[in-house]
């Protein structure tokens, strides 16, 4: 079975990290596990993960307000920088300027939709140095959060968020095991990932009807999701790919590869 899915992989010419681990700890595989990729919106999960422990700490309400804005500060140099509605996942929010929403109802699109503009906001009011002080806490020191979305004078200049299939499945593992804060926070995280609307990768790959607490993250040919599979016997799974141009072949792969690894818990 693992030869079938690395000569698929090699046959697709992409590059792929693969971390997966059944819950009772019996079934593992991992494949180039420790390999930084471009973390695109995965990083998500680690501000999920800052702003319950932050709640838990009483630092925030999950119903205190932000006033929507689209204004942020390059971690270069700290100039102005605005998101285009264009290059995001959600544009009502951006209609929103001027008006206000609480933590909770902009951490439900920053998971369910991606979107960049609540990502951003939540980002600067938690800190990127809390955010990343909650992975090292969780020993996912593999994921490097180093700043808000689409600051493109950080990119380039290769300041960019990181992360390993190791680390994101650390971050994934403790959330499904009650971990990540508090076992009622890691409830609530699930089920805000469980309402994820992009499911061509790992859920395209599952009997219909199984339930997966996910992040996605996808830009120019980079394409990943992170899972908590509820199967008869649950798994964590990361697969993060970079390579391939076409989302559907990408999404394609995650699924088949998927499809192969639950095939083992059975």
């Amino acid at each position: 079975m693992i030869p079938g899915i690395e000569s698929m992989i090699r046959a697709s010419g992409a590059q792929v990290a693969v971390a997966f681990e059944t819950l009772d700890g019996r079934s593992r595989w991992l494949l180039r596990a420790d390999e930084p990729f471009h973390a695109a919106s995965t990083m998500k999960v680690a501000v999920l993960i800052e702003l319950y422990h932050q709640a838990h700490q009483r630092k925030l309400r999950l119903d205190d307000t932000l006033v929507i804005r689209n204004e942020f500060r390059s971690l270069v140099d700290g100039s102005s920088y605005a998101l285009d509605p264009s290059d995001d996942s959600e544009a009502d929010l951006y209609r929103a300027v001027g008006s206000t929403r609480t933590l909770a109802q902009l951490t439900e699109l920053m998971i369910t939709v991606s979107s960049n503009l609540a990502t951003n906001l939540l980002i600067e009011r938690l800190g990127v140095e809390s955010i990343q002080h909650g992975v090292h806490a969780l020993r996912a020191d593999g994921m490097q959060v180093l700043r808000g979305v689409e600051d493109s004078k950080a990119f380039e200049q290769g300041f960019n968020n990181t992360t390993t299939a190791r680390a994101l499945a650390r971050l994934m593992e403790a959330i499904a095991r009650g971990k990540a804060v508090d076992p009622a926070a890691s409830r609530a995280m699930r089920a805000i990932l469980e309402r994820q609307t992009f499911n061509d990768g790992i859920p395209a790959g599952l009997p219909p009807g199984t339930r997966v607490a996910h992040k996605t993250g996808e830009i120019t040919k980079i394409q990943h999701d992170a899972a908590i599979v509820y199967a008869p016997r649950p798994f964590v799974l990361v697969i993060l790919t970079r390579g391939i141009a076409d989302p559907k072949e990408s999404s394609g792969l995650i699924a088949t590869i998927t499809r192969q690894l639950y095939a083992a818990t059975e």
